[in-house]
């Protein structure tokens, strides 16, 4: 079996690399362009900035984008665009 490391494009993360709880302010991120550059960030150079500034380190096999947020399709377009331009091959995790 094939583990891969899952991250989250729509939601903010703590320094030590975990998510902010969703009962704490700003833990979904909101803004597609925001979703977007921050998908890049973890695939490209494994890495994302945590809610007080701090660079952190993640593994970014596959990304998450929660469905039940109010706008999963566009930040899904976003992403996906973003990703294709910096020249992320976006592929099944068994490939």
């Amino acid at each position: 079996m094939r583990a891969a490391s899952e991250t989250f494009a729509d939601r903010t993360y703590q320094s030590d690399g975990s998510l902010t709880p969703r009962t704490e302010p700003n833990a979904p991120i909101t803004d597609e362009a925001a979703a977007a550059e921050q998908a890049l960030r973890m695939v490209a150079g494994g890495t994302v900035i945590s809610i007080d500034g701090q660079i952190t380190k993640v593994k970014a096999d596959t990304i998450c984008i929660h469905g039940d947020g109010l706008h999963a399709v566009q930040f899904a377009i976003a992403i996906r665009q973003r990703l294709l331009e910096n020249g992320v091959a976006i592929r099944p995790i068994n490939d």
